[in-house]
């Protein structure tokens, strides 16, 4: 059986709605960050710089053939090893950054090939550097084509921080599992509320893409 009114009780969720606000948080700051660097590294790999941008490629593609849930253990349990201490929710936005950035610029990378060769060479025509050319027609253009799959990401990314719950940062998932283990009945409608709030972030921000999309880049 199981307790709807018991586990949807008023301190109940009050707690979980802090868990909201932290997971939010950590969302924000991860994308925001993640999106800086990943824009970055996603431009150095598109230029192509001799040397860099390889060892890049492959430092990219490690990381992200690594679990996101190994990279978290570590950021909290392994980097204090080196000397290196950090609160969960620092751990956490640590392991995001890293793990997203690398997804992210891959993402960059392939918006910006999408842009058709001629595009750059007409900016050269023009008497614009190559960086010139990069930042006034191709980027502009790239970006059209990223915002799906950067979306896409950020739903993913703010999915997964479901995933530092195995470190105990205080954020949907581990408050639920914290009131649930209270009273089984709890676990079931535990659940669905967590599926609820769930959704409810990661349609907002869909929502918030969509308008943006009709309204700057049609």
């Amino acid at each position: 059986m199981f307790d709807i009114v018991g586990a949807l009780s008023g301190g109940n969720i009050t707690y979980l709605l802090k868990g909201v606000g932290n997971t939010v948080l950590l969302s924000v700051l991860a994308i925001a960050l993640s999106f800086a660097v990943g824009s970055v590294l996603g431009i150095i790999r598109f230029v192509k710089i001799p040397f860099l941008s390889k060892i890049l490629g492959f430092l990219m593609d490690v990381i992200r053939s690594i679990p996101l849930l190994l990279i978290i253990v570590v950021a909290y349990f392994g980097f204090p090893q080196m000397g290196f201490r950090f609160s969960t929710f620092g751990a956490a936005l640590i392991a995001f950054t890293l793990f997203e950035s690398c997804m992210i610029a891959e993402i960059i990378r392939a918006g910006l090939k999408s842009v058709h060769r001629g595009q750059v060479e007409a900016g050269l025509s023009t008497g614009l550097t190559y960086f010139e050319t990069l930042y006034h027609i191709v980027i502009p253009q790239g970006f059209r084509a990223m915002v799906p799959s950067l979306v896409s990401q950020f739903v993913s990314l703010i999915k997964d921080t479901s995933l530092t719950t195995i470190i105990s940062f205080s954020e949907i998932t581990y408050r639920s599992k914290i009131i649930y283990s209270m009273n089984s009945a709890y676990v079931l409608p535990m659940y669905v509320v967590m599926g609820i709030l769930y959704w409810v972030v990661c349609h907002t921000l869909s929502s918030y893409s969509k308008r943006y999309e009709v309204a700057y880049l049609k």
